[in-house]
C-alpha cells in the first residue's frame, strides 16, 4: 500500500499509546535524570486523551486521528505539551480520506519546522529535535525516490533512533537538561525517545491486510 487510510493512522495511534504505557517508568526516571521527571506523566497524559476523544467521536480520515492526537497534547501542561500539540496539529493538515507517502513527508517536515521556530532548537541541542530531524528528512528523502509507503515509515522510525542515540554524548543546549549540565551527557533525551517510539509504532502501516 502506498498511502495511508483512516484505519491504518488509528492503529498506529493506537501503538503508539500501548507504548506510552509501556514506558512511562523509563521515561520518568530519563527526565529525572535530565529534567523535572513529569515527562513520563505527560506523554502519557496526552496519549490517553488521544485514544479518548478518537473513542468518543471516530475520525473519518488520517487527519482527523491527528487532530485529537494534537488537541490532547495541548491539554497539558508541561513543556512538552504544547510542542507535542504543535507537532500534531501541523501533521494533521494533511487532507483527503487517504495521504500518500510524498504528503505525509511534506507534512512532517512543515510539523518539524514548526517546533523548530518555537522552542529555538537545533539538531545537537539534546532535545526532542535531534530526533524529529532526522525522522522527516528521511521520511523526505524515501518519499523522493519512490518508496512505499512502509518502506518510508521504517526508514523514518530508524533515522529517529539514530538521532535518539546521538542524544546520550550531548550536553543540553535547551530545555530543562540545560540545568544540570554535565549531569546530562551519557543520558538519552527522553522527548527524542518518545519521537522514536511514535515512529516505530508506525512500523507495519500499509502492509496489505
Amino acid at each position: 500500500m502506498t498511502t495511508l487510510d483512516v484505519e491504518d493512522t488509528q492503529a498506529w495511534i493506537t501503538r503508539f499509546a500501548a507504548e506510552g504505557e509501556d514506558r512511562f517508568d523509563s521515561l520518568t526516571e530519563l527526565d529525572r535524570l535530565v529534567g523535572d521527571g513529569d515527562f513520563g506523566m505527560n506523554l502519557r497524559s496526552g496519549l490517553r486523551g488521544a485514544v479518548d476523544r478518537l473513542a468518543a467521536t471516530p475520525p473519518t480520515t488520517p487527519g482527523d486521528v491527528f487532530a485529537r492526537l494534537s488537541d490532547a497534547f495541548l491539554d497539558i501542561g508541561g513543556t512538552s505539551g504544547p510542542l507535542l500539540g504543535l507537532w500534531f496539529g501541523r501533521i494533521a493538515h494533511v487532507t483527503g480520506d487517504t495521504v500518500t507517502v510524498q504528503d505525509l513527508a511534506s507534512a512532517l517536515t512543515d510539523a518539524t519546522g514548526a517546533v523548530q521556530r518555537l522552542g529555538g532548537a537545533q539538531v545537537g541541542h539534546k532535545t526532542m529535535v535531534d530526533a524529529m530531524v532526522p525522522a522527516s528528512d528521511a521520511l523526505a528523502h524515501a518519499a523522493a525516490g519512490g518508496a512505499p509507503l512502509p518502506v518510508a515509515l521504517k526508514e523514518a522510525a530508524d533515522a529517529a533512533q539514530r538521532g535518539v542515540d546521538s542524544t546520550r554524548a550531548l550536553l543540553a543546549s535547551r530545555g530543562r537538561a540545560t540545568y544540570v549540565g554535565e549531569h546530562a551527557r551519557g543520558v538519552e533525551d527522553p522527548g527524542a525517545v518518545a519521537i522514536a517510539v511514535f515512529f516505530a509504532a508506525a512500523l507495519g502501516v500499509g502492509e496489505p491486510r
